[in-house]
């Protein structure tokens, strides 16, 4: 419980809340030990057809002649104690310790009913009849405010969950977001997902029972057994003899009941997954008839799951049984001793002590009333005892994540970085995502600013990690990537990516307006800035002529209700808004039509001027732009030079010339 402890920590930050609906709790449990308590007067007084008044004169009197006569016996004990021989005196001494607890108990009740005697007579009818009504109207009243401060338990306890999973999902979200792109590709979209809803709705519920029933219940079940206790709490105490063994096997089953709702929890990641993958490709799924291929891909996931949610449900259903029979062992050991202290009117139960007078018959049924309103909340707490156990597990996921920390992270003292106008160098640069199996070796490059670098190579050759390395979404393992001679590792990440425009093949556009979506990035930027820009990139007119409502057109989700050129003109704009001194081309035009490359290529010839550019491309129009092409293979550096160079002598650049650009060219 570990993790959820965490969780509960920072709820309790909302310590007013927390102390109202804890009041509201302990208010709740007073009046329903109180409710139960009314059983007492209603077979006491009103069962033998006397008032209250009546009640609390004979009561007096009985307490009076009690400790009489108890005074008497004390002292004619004591007499027989000093002359009784050695054999008997610990008999003498038990009748001795026993009177005196009579009369101990005798003079308590007096001093009680003397007490309440004056309220009764001033305030209560003095019939049988009408002391009956006032009973139930009280009981009626006090029930109507145990119900009303139970539903602001209820509502306080879902305030305190609410806001507590409320900033968790910031924090969460936050630290998300600083995590570097490695974290992203292990943990997968669719667990980031499972972990933000379906996990973060368990720790709410598991707050929301923690701060509600967890606390309501064991409150109004220590109400009864205080009254219980009063009553006769010897007796109590053998009626707990089966607690510790029930104890140990909830304990038992709470440890089963956390590990079956972490694998639950991951088959549930699993659904997300394949929901994921099957709606962002339903085309492909359509297009290939493989409906029937994820129908049987999403029912084995979904038995998967099944079968968890069963385990949950089978070891979910045992907490019930155990505290059924606990609570009914205990209510039979009540019966059995209770009834024979009554009917036999004896104090002691197999030479123990059990009471310091007789039980009288209203007092025993008080004490079955008592054990019976502690069964109940008992009862509660076992249907709420799964959903903290999932609460715990999900706890231990979402921490999972939230406490792991960035391996691209800010310097504890930056450096500053003006703009950059030097040289962008890398020095004997490697960097694997796994061990044993490198991306990037031995890498040496020097980039004086404003040149334009094209980057061509086989898939897989390490032409994206290479320029993963200048926005630092990924850092080397060894070597150094320097700009205007600082290590990129000394400076702010904020401040370096504040230079660098990125424009990938894949653009992705948010369901947002054009406006919003081309100022991504630069939010302080004005309409007219980003109308420029927009002109820039040869945008503004299908922008006005072809969307509905302009600059405020929603693009929809990923930007689907705008074709791949158009996508990538805007996304052109909005690197361009930025005006970086790093831009940065990954197969920026390899997935759109002629007229809307010939359009880009010629914002690009004008754009990348006075900037440093590197250009991930296999189209021969792009690498015109170049004024260097570097040749990668298996993550080294195979030649550089111009093309007409390339082409002489390289001869990896002259298959890729003739197998690629010459159907291009």
């Amino acid at each position: 419980m570990g993790n959820f402890a965490r969780v509960v920590r920072l709820a309790l930050r909302y310590y007013w809340t927390v102390a109202a609906s804890f009041l509201c709790a302990m208010l709740v449990a007073v009046l329903w030990g109180g409710n139960i308590g009314f059983l007492y007067p209603l077979v006491e007084v009103v069962g033998n057809d006397e008032s209250l008044s009546e009640w609390a004169d004979k009561s007096i009197a009985s307490a009076k002649e009690t400790i009489a006569e108890q005074k008497a016996l004390e002292k004619r004990l004591t007499r027989e104690l000093k002359a009784a021989p050695p054999a008997e005196k610990r008999s003498v001494e038990r009748e001795l310790r026993a009177a005196v607890n009579r009369r101990d108990a005798a003079e308590a009740d007096l001093r009680l009913t003397s007490w309440l005697e004056p309220w009764i007579d001033n305030y209560l009818p003095p019939s049988p009849f009408g002391t009956l009504v006032v009973l139930i109207v009280a009981l009626l009243v006090a029930t109507v405010i145990k119900d009303g401060f139970m539903a602001l338990s209820s509502i306080l306890a879902d305030r305190v969950s609410q806001l507590a999973v409320f900033d968790l999902r910031k924090q969460f979200y936050r630290r998300t977001l600083r995590m570097d792109l490695a974290t992203f590709s292990e943990s997968g979209t669719s667990d980031l997902i499972s972990r933000f809803t379906y996990d973060l709705e368990n720790l709410a519920g598991g707050l929301q029972t923690l701060f509600g029933r967890a606390t309501r219940e064991p409150l109004k079940m220590i109400a009864c057994l205080i009254l219980a206790a009063y009553i006769c709490w010897q007796l109590l105490v053998l009626t707990l003899v089966v607690a510790p063994l029930a104890g140990l096997l909830i304990g038992f089953l709470a440890k089963t009941l956390k590990r079956a709702n972490r694998k639950a929890l991951e088959e549930m990641s699993s659904l997300y997954g394949i929901l994921v993958e099957t709606f962002s490709g339903i085309k492909v799924v359509k297009a290939f008839t493989m409906e029937r291929f994820e129908r049987r891909r999403f029912h084995t996931t979904s038995k998967k799951f099944y079968k968890k949610a069963m385990r949950i449900a089978v070891v979910d259903a045992l907490v019930n049984p155990v505290t059924e029979v606990m609570g009914i062992t205990m209510i039979c050991l009540a019966i059995l001793a209770g009834t024979y202290l009554v009917m036999s009117g004896e104090t002691t139960l197999l030479g123990i002590r059990m009471c310091a007078r007789p039980l009288s018959l209203s007092a025993l049924l008080a004490f079955y009333g008592a054990l019976a309103g502690a069964s109940d909340p008992a009862r509660r707490l076992a249907e709420v005892f799964n959903k903290l156990q999932r609460a715990s597990a999900a706890a231990d996921r979402v921490y999972q994540l939230l406490d792991r920390e960035p391996r691209v992270f800010d310097p504890a003292r930056p450096q500053p970085l003006g703009r950059h106008h030097r040289e962008l160098a890398f020095e004997n640069v490697a960097f694997h995502y796994h061990p044993g199996q490198p991306v990037l070796e031995g890498i040496d490059l020097r980039v004086p600013f404003g040149e334009t670098i094209a980057i061509v190579g086989p898939n897989g050759c390490g032409k994206s990690t290479l320029c993963s390395m200048i926005p630092r979404f990924f850092d080397p393992r060894s070597g150094q990537v320097l700009l205007d001679g600082v290590d990129l590792r000394d400076v702010r990440i904020r401040d370096l990516r504040a230079q660098i425009g990125i424009v990938t093949q894949e653009t992705l556009l948010f369901d947002d307006t054009v406006l919003n979506n081309i100022r991504y990035g630069c939010p302080q930027a004005s309409r007219e800035q980003v109308i420029e820009a927009a002109q820039q990139a040869h945008a503004h007119r299908f922008i006005e002529q072809k969307l509905d409502a302009g600059y405020e057109t929603i693009v929809g989700q990923s930007g689907g209700r705008l074709s791949g050129g158009q996508r990538q003109r805007i996304a052109l704009a909005r690197a361009i808004l930025r005006d970086p001194a790093i831009l940065i081309l990954d197969e920026a035009t390899s997935q759109i039509d002629l007229e809307s490359e010939q359009l880009i290529h010629k914002v690009l010839e004008q754009f990348i001027r006075h900037r440093t550019t590197f250009i991930i491309t296999h189209r021969l129009a792009t690498l015109s732009l170049a004024d260097r092409i570097l040749v990668m293979n298996g993550g080294r550096i195979a030649d550089a030079g111009t093309h007409e160079q390339l082409l002489a002598r390289c001869e990896l650049y002259q298959r890729l010339h003739h197998g690629q650009f010459k159907e291009t060219a």
